[in-house]
């Protein structure tokens, strides 16, 4: 059964950047949509950014329209580990950051998603 273990939440002041990591207890190449979700409280978890490789290993990126051009999603199939670079952190970026898997081409479809973390609390502060 595949693990997910995110870390790098943290407290920051709104301008500021973290950088969330989520590493895989089994070889990430198998899992072929790896993604970011996040959830506030009384809201719906939303998809925030995905990366899909194709069976050559490149890789390609999508984003949320909240996030794009601030967060920047990345991996390291050496280390199975998923990144999540967060710049130009904003008070509505608050939430519960979960790390999410698939074999397929999910898209930030949440129910497409079959491995879930236990999740990194971020709080931007105004």
């Amino acid at each position: 059964q595949l693990r997910l273990v995110e870390s790098g939440g943290g407290s920051v002041q709104a301008g500021g950047s973290l950088r969330l990591s989520c590493v895989a207890s089994e070889d990430t190449e198998s899992y072929r949509d790896m993604a970011w979700f996040r959830q506030a409280p009384g809201k719906e978890r939303e998809g925030v950014a995905r990366i899909y490789t194709y069976t050559d290993r490149t890789s390609t990126p999508a984003y949320a329209d909240s996030v794009k051009g601030r967060f920047t999603i990345s991996r390291d199939n050496a280390k199975n580990t998923v990144y999540l670079q967060m710049n130009s952190l904003k008070p509505e970026d608050t939430a519960m950051y979960y790390c999410a898997a698939a074999y397929g081409f999910a898209n930030l479809n949440v129910d497409r998603y079959g491995y879930w973390g236990q999740g990194t609390q971020v709080t931007v502060s105004s």
